[in-house]
């Protein structure tokens, strides 16, 4: 039997016409979508009526499949001779695990393709108003991980190093440990009074941002839950003049679930304002 391809795609970081041409068209050619817990339903529906759909959703704490039974999963239907989309949210190989299951592929000699995706550390904050680089303000930027791999024996992010070497630091999967962050940061040089913006489901209709500084930011994110994009630097003060996304205060009600925050609507009223 011949073997099939995995086509590891992004997704996007929320809003589904986010998504690439590329990704789109295999999605309608897929016999099998393996998918995260932040893709839109919306994408979904693009892939055949026939295509099995298999949830491979992660929350902290809660892997609904573990990492090797994806890459497992991942192998089975390529050796069926299936045509496989891994949709993963964001771009998959931008802290995504794309890297591993790309290996895991490899080593199983099945063929793959990657499709990357718009990621949720440029888009977020473009949805909050927030430019990464600005000729006044920022000339670098750095994407870190605040959700660091507990098995590693030494920290896998030097924030003494980072504190200061970039103008901008964009941190995802960091709420749960914004304390820590923060204080590293602070202790290690960048300076109490730097903006900062934390950006709640970005890209959807719920978005919401929080905006304060080192000094003030973990107080004003209390009782905050992923999924969350924090940007840090001076360019967060464009925010008030370049918001054209989200309403002002942000949505005040929580989603009631995933779907909900990923809804396909679009919210036209806050295009506009």
């Amino acid at each position: 039997m011949r073997l099939g391809t995995v086509h590891l795609v992004g997704a996007g970081p929320g809003d589904p016409g986010l998504i690439t041409v590329r990704a789109l068209a295999l999605l309608r050619q897929a016999e099998v979508v393996i998918y995260d817990r932040l893709v839109n339903p919306a994408l979904l529906d693009e892939a055949p009526p026939e295509a099995l759909r298999i949830f491979a959703g992660k929350v902290t704490g809660t892997h609904c499949l573990p990492q090797e039974q994806i890459n497992a999963l991942l192998v089975a239907h390529a050796r069926r001779g299936r045509r496989v989309v891994r949709l993963k949210g964001g771009d998959p190989f931008v802290f995504g695990r794309g890297g591993e299951e790309a290996e895991a592929l490899a080593e199983a000699g099945i063929a793959f393709e990657v499709v990357p995706g718009v990621s949720s550390a440029v888009a977020v904050p473009a949805y909050a108003g927030i430019p990464l680089t600005h000729r006044r303000l920022s000339s670098s930027f750095a994407v870190v991980t605040g959700h660091e791999d507990v098995s590693q024996d030494e920290p896998g992010v030097d924030w003494q190093r980072l504190a200061t070497a970039v103008d901008t630091l964009v941190i995802l999967m960091g709420v749960r440990a914004l304390p820590r962050i923060v204080g590293e940061l602070v202790a290690h040089g960048r300076a109490p009074e730097t903006p900062v913006a934390l950006i709640r489901w970005g890209t959807t209709e719920v978005q919401k941002t929080i905006t304060g500084t080192l000094a003030d930011i973990v107080d004003k994110a209390a009782g905050l839950r992923p999924p969350v994009v924090a940007v840090i630097g001076e360019v967060v003060s464009l925010r008030e003049q370049l918001r054209w996304f989200d309403l002002p205060g942000g949505m005040a009600e929580e989603p009631e679930s995933v779907s909900t925050a990923l809804s396909p609507r679009v919210r036209t009223a806050a295009r506009r304002s």
